[in-house]
């Protein structure tokens, strides 16, 4: 039986984001396939009884060939560059506990900064290591200076890990162009996988196009997500009295949100089928951020058979095309309200025929065939040391 150690900054339930969406699926479809897991995660504090809730999110099946080992991560960050510094410190707390018995496992798969440590000490007899930066987002543009600052001090492990890799992972796209063009790892070293979605997810059947249109936002507040521009695009919307409705999900700042009848916020919502309702009651996702790897939220929208308005940043362009939607080279306001606006005016078979090849389109990218692809590729790094 192939053995494999999980190393990640969390996982969902747990700990909520992209990275541990995705250590999730990886854990969960490897166990399907009978591969046994070991995870190295770290859970926020108050969510300490996490076996019932593995019970729920894990079947007893899948469960018999995974195992988790919680390494203490403070997530309190004191001091500027402190993220990094504990990032260090938990790849070495990680480093302790697998060292103990590493040579049982075939491979090592570290995501983010998790196998920072353990390359650091790598040395023969050891597995082959792989890891997954996801989006490589401190190499992508940055929005303003503070952002700029944090990329240069994300650099430093990125670069290290990466080049002391065995194997790197990339979603493709712009992002293996990072990987090979600025770190200079060669291409025999990059594995393309993409993520995925379950296939129980995707919809047999869509809606038509809503009149008004609806259009949906769905993300935590960050700078790099292009909120800013977006709202100055509704906003010029609103005063050409075009007629359209406009949904938010996320944490958004009042001092942020636009004040007008067409634009509804719905908040926070971390109750995943709550989301996927009012996914499946809009026509669009916007998603105009300044970086980006493979956004869960496209997938996710792709699959509820919406079309999708992206920036052209990390691995979108997989994603979204003029078939699947409207792919944008920047997401400078005027371009994003252009292009709604263009939507907006756009004949309803036009927009009918988008929603359609963005379901089929979608159906590439689920899990039960993403993870036949990984496990080809371990298996390929993972011969006789």
């Amino acid at each position: 039986m192939m053995k494999v150690a999980l190393l990640t900054d969390g996982i969902y339930p747990f700990v909520i984001g992209g990275m541990q969406k995705h250590s999730y699926w990886v854990a969960k479809y490897l166990a399907q396939k009978k591969i046994f897991v070991r995870v190295y995660h770290c859970i926020q504090r108050g969510k300490e009884n996490y076996g019932d809730v593995l019970k729920q999110v894990f079947t007893e099946e899948e469960l018999t060939y995974l195992e988790f080992v919680e390494i203490p991560f403070d997530f309190v960050s004191r001091f500027p560059g402190y993220y990094v510094l504990e990032s260090y410190r938990y790849s070495k707390r990680i480093y302790n506990h697998l060292i103990r018995d590493i040579k049982v496992f075939d491979f090592v798969y570290g995501k983010g900064f998790t196998a920072w440590y353990l390359l650091k000490q790598k040395k023969k007899g050891f597995p082959k290591i792989g890891v997954k930066l996801h989006g490589y987002e401190m190499y992508q543009y940055a929005p303003d200076l503070k952002v700029k600052l944090q990329h240069l001090l994300l650099r430093i492990p990125a670069a290290f890990v990466t080049k002391r890799a065995d194997v790197v992972f990339s979603y493709g796209g712009k992002i293996t162009d990072i990987i090979h063009r600025i770190l200079k790892v060669p291409l025999e070293k990059i594995v393309e996988v993409p993520t995925g979605i379950e296939r129980g997810l995707v919809q047999k059947d869509i809606t038509k196009y809503h009149r008004p249109l609806k259009f949906i936002f769905v993300g935590r507040y960050e700078k790099r997500k292009g909120i800013e521009n977006l709202n100055t695009a509704l906003n010029i919307l609103i005063g050409e009295k075009i007629n359209f409705e406009f949904h938010f999900i996320g944490d958004i700042p009042e001092a942020l949100k636009v004040d007008d009848g067409k634009i509804i916020y719905h908040g926070k919502i971390t109750e995943y089928s709550k989301i996927q309702e009012i996914l499946k009651q809009c026509d669009v996702l916007v998603c105009p951020s300044y970086s980006e790897g493979m956004p869960n939220v496209i997938i996710e929208a792709m699959a509820n058979g919406l079309t999708v308005v992206a920036t052209d940043v990390g691995a979108v362009r997989l994603l979204v095309n003029e078939k699947t939607g409207y792919l944008l080279d920047s997401n400078r306001s005027e371009q994003i309200f252009k292009t709604l606006k263009e939507i907006i005016d756009t004949r309803e078979e036009v927009l009918q025929s988008k929603k359609e090849a963005a379901l089929i389109h979608v159906q590439r990218f689920v899990w039960e065939e993403v993870i036949d692809l990984l496990i080809d590729e371990i298996k390929k790094f993972s011969l006789p040391r």
